[in-house]
């Protein structure tokens, strides 16, 4: 089945939060339960994405019916405790396990990066962590700097990265 990649939509947001919690599912087995309850809350709460959808530039990759595959560029002037008001950050990259390894991720970050560059964005921040292998693969590669370790998220080790565009 051909997949197709679009700007995602309010109309997604349902199969934004499955794809959310399909994509992060994975790791359940390297978080306690603690804190595999805390990042479940987050993933399945409506807010999550209708927050991020009203500030963010959506992406998805679908196949057929089934969205596989979503990334977020939040622009700059939405500052949190991590990132600075003065950049734009890519937030909850996420992928099917089914369709892992088929450049899926690398794709929507590169729309993110994409987009931010036609925005006249100067720097694109992200976050991730010790058991997201694969994403810190695909960050680094596309350019992405590691800047500082981060508190501890969910009981893990998070690094905070930027990329000047």
């Amino acid at each position: 089945m051909a997949i197709n990649f679009r700007s995602g939509t309010s109309q997604d947001k349902d199969k934004l939060q499955q794809l959310g919690l399909s994509s992060y599912t994975q790791f359940k087995t390297v978080l306690t339960e603690e804190n595999w309850n805390k990042m479940y809350g987050f993933l399945t709460a409506e807010s999550s994405y209708t927050d991020l959808l009203d500030r963010s530039k959506c992406f998805v990759c679908e196949s057929g019916d089934d969205l596989i595959g979503m990334a977020y560029l939040v622009p700059s002037g939405n500052p949190t405790e991590i990132f600075q008001g003065d950049w734009s950050y890519i937030r909850m990259v996420g992928v099917d396990p089914a369709f892992s390894g088929n450049g899926i991720g690398k794709k929507l970050v590169q729309m993110c990066l994409s987009h931010a560059k036609e925005t006249n964005e100067k720097v694109v921040a992200l976050h991730t962590s010790e058991f997201m292998n694969s994403a810190r693969y695909i960050y680094e590669n596309l350019g992405f700097s590691q800047i500082r370790e981060l508190e501890q998220l969910f009981g893990k080790k998070y690094w905070l990265y930027l990329l000047n565009v």
